[in-house]
């Protein structure tokens, strides 16, 4: 029996080794819908990864449709989400705002409706799509990010109201070269969020942005060579509005259409004029005109716009660089 009992302790031991090497690790593990990976969806590649690696892991996602709504969570961190092809590699979900949630008695409300959670940190994504696929029923959020130190390039998110939210003071954010379309605040809350050569696509007559920023915080959302286009039969969009007093949006070096309206900001609440932080240099196209600009709003002057630098923006005391 004793030596039955120690067989049974070693096969053990075999095949947690065996688990060790194949996940604990800095390898590549690949997700493919055809079986042609380790694992058949994204979620079950998040779940085998160790809680705070202190190396970078990537999960490889294969072209591919993947009907998941995922969290990555906060115990997370250091792995990169990489897909195939951009446009080919897609997570989507169909959550909105006003699905009725009989074990609350009401709507699911905004912040239960994303396709995709991020509350690790040091998490990247590269060349995927993440969409909420809902119809326009409400509020439905495809990216929902409450990590610090976030990095995401050459991605598509996709939905109509409320597509990223941005959802802790406290974080960085980091879009290089990504796609981003919505409908109305599509780009929203009170992080940190840099977005550089991204193209942003408005599906309606209403509000790129709404920043929440807190008054205490030095930086929220900052457009830098970014590209806004329009759907054809639309033609008024607002670059933003304060969600919250003290919220801080700034457009420079980008395209604007003439569809952007000529005072460009809207104050959601009369008295956000006194706190709303709305700015724009250097912008070009038909709708980049300052002259009938709100005028609580700012143009800066070339030096204080020398001041925004990635550097300066994200600056903290744990030296992350988040160009990719």
């Amino acid at each position: 029996m004793k030596k039955l009992i120690c067989m049974i302790y070693a096969l053990c031991a075999v095949v947690g080794m065996e688990a060790k090497e194949n996940f604990d690790n800095p390898d590549t593990i690949v997700v493919a819908r055809d079986g042609t990976g380790r694992f058949r969806n994204v979620a079950e590649a998040i779940e085998v990864c160790r809680a705070f690696m202190d190396y970078h892991k990537v999960i490889y996602v294969k072209k591919g449709i993947y009907k998941e709504k995922l969290t990555v969570p906060q115990w997370l961190t250091n792995i990169e989400i990489c897909g195939e092809d951009r446009d080919n590699t897609i997570i989507t979900w169909d959550d909105h705002a006003n699905i009725y949630l009989p074990e609350i008695g009401k709507g699911m409300g905004t912040f239960r409706t994303y396709t995709l959670r991020i509350g690790g940190s040091h998490i990247t994504l590269k060349n995927i799509t993440v969409e909420n696929n809902s119809a326009r029923l409400g509020q439905a959020v495809a990216l929902h990010t409450e990590g610090d130190c976030l990095l995401f390039v050459n991605c598509r998110f996709l939905g109509h109201q409320d597509t990223i939210y941005t959802g802790n003071a406290s974080t960085r954010l980091y879009f290089s070269g990504c796609y981003i379309e919505g409908t109305t605040d599509f780009i929203f809350g009170p992080s940190t969020a840099w977005f550089e050569n991204c193209d942003i696509y408005c599906k309606a007559n209403s509000y790129i942005t709404a920043a929440s920023t807190p008054k205490e915080v030095t930086y929220g959302y900052i457009f830098n060579n970014c590209r806004i286009t329009t759907a054809p039969d639309v033609t008024k969009v607002y670059l933003g509005r304060p969600w919250r007093d003290y919220g801080y949006t700034l457009f420079m070096n980008c395209q604007l259409p003439q569809q952007i309206r000529p005072e460009g900001w809207h104050h959601w609440r009369e008295e956000a004029k006194q706190t709303a932080r709305y700015m724009e240099y250097n912008n070009q196209g038909e709708g980049a005109a300052t002259d009938k600009r709100a005028t609580w709003s700012k143009q800066l002057t070339k030096k204080e716009a020398q001041k925004i630098t990635v550097a300066n923006v994200f600056a903290r005391n744990d030296n992350w660089t988040p160009l990719p």
